[in-house]
């Protein structure tokens, strides 16, 4: 399935747009307008705000699109200090989420798995036909990884999240900072556990 990346700026994450899912939501509406009417579900793959600023606006946009995220990560959406609000001079988006998520559930095709390192409810969701995975913070092209020093990070948990990501086959890595591959993306991966071994 084709992805459309939705470029976030040096403040704001990425979005993409996959079939009828939207991932993460702090690009501004007016990127996603084009998109909106075939947009049906919203996952996030954390509570930050980067990544959730115009979540609400998003969804209303799209016609009240359902939205998804990480049982763990959910209150972020209501509460300005999980979602560090605060550090962009804003407020979380004040929406209650339709689904909360668990690792191993689906959204169409993708597998949601349970990253947690950088918040505690992180995801990354897999398209395994495609070897395709959306990996939000955990990891990013070039072989870097989330912070880990925010309220709620791990740097064990990430270490653990990124190693669990290394067993699968990935072709196309799309982060939420950062611009996508299309090729060897285990290989970006790999990188990044290995640096992590070093802070271990």
């Amino acid at each position: 399935m084709h992805v459309r990346w939705i470029t976030g700026d040096m403040t704001y994450a990425n979005s993409f747009v996959y079939g009828n899912i939207l991932i993460d939501a702090g690009v501004l509406p007016m990127a996603v307008k084009p998109y909106a009417a075939a947009i049906d579900t919203i996952v996030i793959t954390h509570a930050h705000y980067d990544h959730i600023a115009h979540l609400a606006e998003i969804a209303a946009m799209c016609g009240d699109a359902t939205v998804c995220i990480h049982h763990a990560d959910a209150q972020g959406l209501i509460d300005d200090s999980r979602s560090l609000a605060m550090y962009f001079g804003a407020r979380s988006p004040g929406i209650v989420p339709d689904v909360t998520l668990a690792d191993g559930d689906r959204v169409g095709d993708l597998l949601v798995i349970h990253t947690p390192g950088h918040t505690p409810g992180g995801i990354c969701l897999y398209d395994q036909e495609a070897r395709s995975l959306f990996s939000g913070d955990t990891v990013f092209t070039g072989g870097s990884f989330g912070r880990y020093d925010f309220p709620g990070g791990d740097l064990n948990a990430l270490a653990a999240s990124v190693e669990r990501l290394s067993t699968l086959e990935v072709e196309a890595l799309y982060p939420g900072h950062g611009e996508p591959v299309q090729h060897d993306g285990w290989r970006h991966i790999a990188a990044a556990r290995e640096a992590l071994r070093l802070y271990g």
